[in-house]
């Protein structure tokens, strides 16, 4: 249906076809192909939504079942090295996020933001706006924190269509968003990328680790002192599954 996307070379870690890409590679690609994106979705893949998708077929399918799903966590980059994709780097979401705002005003792509609160989202706008002038903001949507009910499911497609965006960023959470954007794929007309903590990322809500930290596949340590409450049984529990499922059983 789509022959751009045998384009797209692949390492399946754990059940997940994650692509062995960089991000040179991955923003060309989004130059290229990006009326072909319409309507399709990316995943931000990392160890915890690996090993999700390990352990939950549904959630491996929509993984899958996307354009592809980009290697966010080091560990999937690394491991895609080992089995001979040299090229194969950490491809994280806010950094893709940066590299597409970039070159926006210059291709005139217009951005929707779906996720975070209405303070977040007022924030991400004046931010993205200073930072990034002529940048086209085509509109942005809070939804609640209940499922929407067919009628206001209908009804945000039809506002986010006629915005006319080339860019849709999801920033619901995993497996939140990935699920989401899954429901809607072919529905919506832009290229929607599940992008996490992206959102606050751009908003100044929270920060980035150090290049040093990112360089050694130590963000999410960095990521951990931050939010220690939430983060610390994720990654202690997922870690702890992934070196198992991934570095010693299957190596």
């Amino acid at each position: 249906m789509m022959n751009f996307k045998e384009q797209i070379p692949t390492c399946n870690i754990l059940g997940v076809n994650i692509a062995a890409i960089n991000m040179p590679w991955l923003v060309d690609f989004t130059i290229k192909h990006i009326k072909e994106l319409a309507g399709n979705y990316m995943c931000v893949s990392n160890v915890h939504t690996t090993v999700t998708a390990y352990e939950d077929l549904a959630y491996r399918d929509v993984q899958n079942g996307g354009i592809m799903a980009i290697p966010d966590g080091g560990p999937l980059s690394s491991i895609g090295r080992k089995r001979g994709f040299a090229e194969m780097a950490r491809t994280t979401g806010p950094s893709y996020m940066e590299e597409i705002f970039k070159i926006s005003s210059q291709y005139g792509y217009r951005h929707y933001f779906y996720g975070a609160t209405e303070e977040t989202l007022a924030k991400l706008k004046e931010k993205l706006s200073a930072a990034y002038p002529g940048i086209k903001i085509a509109g942005m949507y809070s939804p609640p924190f209940r499922p929407l009910t067919a009628k206001e499911d209908a009804e945000v497609v039809q506002m986010i269509n006629a915005a006319k965006a080339e860019f849709l960023w999801v920033g619901l959470g995993a497996p939140k968003q990935e699920i989401w954007m899954a429901a809607h794929k072919d529905k919506l007309h832009s290229f929607m990328v599940g992008v996490g903590a992206g959102f606050d990322y751009f908003a100044g809500n929270i920060s980035r680790a150090p290049e040093w930290m990112q360089r050694n596949n130590l963000e999410w340590l960095y990521r951990l002192l931050q939010d220690p409450k939430r983060l610390f049984k994720r990654y202690l529990v997922t870690n702890t599954k992934f070196i198992w499922y991934a570095m010693i059983r299957d190596k």
